[in-house]
């Protein structure tokens, strides 16, 4: 192995890591769309899927937003048995953009589809290509936004049945081990599109390393995982007082019994729980059920999303549709 790339060697040893988890015999599959992160990751789970036992294949999602997105997909579609994937599908999506922008509306489909073919298929783990710099522009873009604590601990490793092996890799390591192994890849040119944030934050993170140093985009990702930590912590305790304060009304004085980190939290699943779509409660909403409590001058409810509302009144706060007639 002395002549193996250290690239190489790095990239097999994270999805090993990963796929330990695994029964023999289990499917794992890669989301593969041809790019040099996702074709290293699917050459090194096709080996390493092999040495453990386990049956690897590869899903690629035809988003279908660029002219030859199906010749993209065809292509790496031919390319995966090379790999040792077995099976391997393309997954042709529709994506309709929303208020939340193209790049989102694509996420969902992608993610969609991925799901679909993982419960079609009887799939374990769905892997994904993410690296060190794809977490320090999340975390970046967090920081723009002006995000929370969950949205600053950036992408997580483990979720459901999704896994990010690479996310300690650099994204030059996939492109030497794809030259090094001699895998032509595909560089998608909306990466290079200044249109979409991400691209935006990616260049950003090169003027930073440059003005500040290197060092920058391993500082966000290791900021990353020391803030998720903190996160997964807070959400545990938001959940143990969530399910203690039962249904409402609430009695002021047991919300304030909360520090604001913890409240912030329990009145998002307050929220949540009474009806309100998860992805349209934002700090803005939580903030202002907050102000109930502690800047009370009898302001009327609050039109919450889901067609709620929260309102104080007789030392409680009461949560639920508008009142009828």
């Amino acid at each position: 192995m002395s002549g193996v790339s250290p690239s190489v060697l790095a990239i097999r040893a994270a999805v090993r890591a990963t796929l330990f988890e695994c029964s023999p015999h289990d499917l794992v599959l890669v989301a593969l769309s041809g790019g040099a992160d996702s074709t290293a990751l699917a050459f090194a789970t096709g080996l390493e899927a092999a040495a453990l036992g386990l049956r690897a294949g590869a899903i690629i999602v035809d988003h279908g937003l660029l002219a030859d997105s199906g010749e993209v997909a065809r292509t790496a579609s031919e390319r995966a048995p090379g790999l040792g994937l077995d099976p391997v599908e393309i997954a042709c999506v529709e994506v309709r953009e929303s208020g939340a922008g193209l790049e989102a509306a694509a996420r969902e489909a992608r993610y969609r589809a991925l799901d679909e073919a993982a419960d079609r298929l009887g799939a374990s783990l769905i892997l994904l290509g993410h690296t060190r710099e794809d977490q320090a522009e999340q975390v970046l873009l967090g920081l723009a936004r002006g995000s929370g604590l969950r949205s600053l601990s950036g992408m997580p490793r483990a979720r459901g049945r999704y896994r990010r092996p690479l996310l300690d890799i650099e994204r030059d390591d996939t492109r030497i081990v794809c030259e090094a192994e001699n895998l032509p890849w595909w560089d998608d040119p909306m990466n290079a599109d200044p249109a979409f944030a991400r691209v935006r934050a990616r260049a950003a993170l090169v003027d930073l390393e440059r003005d500040l140093g290197p060092g920058v985009i391993s500082a966000l990702a290791r900021t990353a995982s020391q803030l998720r930590a903190d996160a997964d912590l807070l959400d545990e305790l938001a959940d143990d007082a969530t399910a203690h304060l039962g249904g409402g009304p609430w009695r002021i004085e047991q919300l304030l019994a909360h520090p604001l980190p913890l409240r912030t939290r329990v009145w998002r699943r307050l929220l949540i729980a009474a009806g309100a779509p998860a992805g349209q409660v934002s700090t803005r909403h939580t903030d202002a059920c907050d102000r109930l409590l502690t800047e009370w001058r009898g302001q009327g409810p609050l039109h919450m999303p889901g067609d709620l509302r929260v309102a104080r009144a007789a030392g409680s706060v009461h949560l639920g549709p508008p009142a009828s007639g």
